[in-house]
């Protein structure tokens, strides 16, 4: 460290590739405490200067490169660009990495959570510290200060998740058409995902065994792939009544070149819209099931509109096979779900054994005032 005389502190070293680097701070305590961390990080091959850094929008471009050239699906890519594009370039796209402490990072955090959701300042945050690992794997950054920027859930305002009471559940079942009927049963008894459920082929359906294969699914632009994850490759048992569905669809099922469970008109992949236009939506509303739009018609009534999304049908599965008293660890292999954690965060408000509890109250007591 050399005192210029300018009361300004200067630190010259060699950084890890032994090119010259200084840096002046205002103060001796300052400039101290960068030396000795800037020593540990040459040392260990992390350190990054600042004339050397790049900025937080190069390394987010970098980034979706990376995931791009991993294969992610587009629909993940796409979330991803617009955390980049909406909430971390505009504030923060011009800083130095190299420049972003942990404080920084907070601020950063603080900011969103001024006119963003708790959910989508968890997800951008998520992005940021993506961001930043990639970084570091280059050699950009020297660590990752969102790692210790925590966005706290508000598990007092949890919402559950939406699903068909038993009744609508049955009116659902009761009124789907002759052309919808098989998809329609299908996802309320397997709890298939709607990609799942588009991207179904006829190989993957064991009519004679009563099992249905999840091997693949289709994205939002019609392009087949593997399962959401590794756990969603899956074997699904089929009640008698779908069976019996699903063979007498097979007759009548559109060919096309795919050999899809539940193609379009013409044999091709069905586009999720349509299957909420024509079939979903339709359906509830013609069963009543329903919510107000906000929108009125030429007489001023309002109009109602359909009451669940396609996804629904999935909660409602599980619904029944925690009913039915299947173990959670099961109910997790049948969903597809990447962790038991996921599942009970979920449904665990599904998982009751009432008579277990009373038992157990009865037994505390017992123990406690009992002779």
């Amino acid at each position: 460290m050399v005192d210029t005389g300018r009361a300004v502190w200067q630190c010259d070293y060699r950084d890890g590739e032994g090119k010259r680097r200084s840096k002046q701070f205002n103060t001796k305590t300052e400039a101290t405490a960068w030396w000795s961390k800037a020593g540990i990080e040459v040392g260990q091959g992390t350190h990054v200067a600042d004339s050397a850094s790049i900025t937080v929008a190069e390394a987010a471009t970098l980034w979706l490169a990376h995931g791009k050239s991993e294969g992610l699906e587009r629909s993940t890519l796409a979330a991803y660009e617009q955390h980049v594009r909406l909430h971390i370039n505009p504030l923060i796209g011009a800083r130095k990495l190299s420049q972003l402490k942990t404080p920084a990072i907070e601020a950063f955090k603080d900011t969103l959570m001024e006119t963003r959701s708790r959910p989508m300042v968890k997800r951008v945050m998520v992005s940021l510290s993506g961001i930043f690992l990639e970084a570091q794997r280059r050699g950009k950054a020297a660590h990752n200060p969102v790692s210790a920027v925590k966005v706290k859930t508000d598990k007092r305002r949890k919402e559950r998740v939406e699903m068909p009471t038993k009744e609508e559940l049955r009116a659902i079942l009761r009124g789907a058409s002759v052309k919808w009927k098989p998809l329609i049963w299908t996802a309320s008894f397997t709890g298939l995902r709607g990609s799942e459920l588009r991207g179904l082929r006829w190989p993957n359906v064991d009519l004679d065994a009563a099992v249905l294969k999840v091997r693949e699914r289709v994205d939002s632009r019609n392009q087949f792939g593997p399962p959401k994850s590794e756990a969603g490759t899956r074997d699904v048992p089929l009640p008698p009544t779908v069976v019996s569905i699903l063979r007498d669809w097979k007759k009548a099922c559109p060919k096309g070149e795919h050999n899809l469970v539940f193609p379009n008109g013409a044999g091709n992949i069905e586009n999720h819209q349509n299957l909420l236009k024509r079939c979903f939506f339709p359906l509830q509303v013609s069963e009543g099931i329903t919510v107000d739009s906000g929108k009125k018609d030429e007489d001023g009534k309002p109009i109602m509109a359909a009451k669940y999304g396609l996804h629904a049908l999935r909660h409602a599965a599980a619904a029944l096979f925690i009913e039915q008293n299947l173990k959670p660890k099961k109910v997790q292999e049948l969903m597809g779900h990447a962790s038991i954690q996921i599942t009970f965060d979920l449904y665990g408000y599904l998982f009751k054994d009432d008579e277990g509890d009373a038992a157990a109250m009865k037994a505390i007591e017992d123990r406690l005032i009992g002779a």
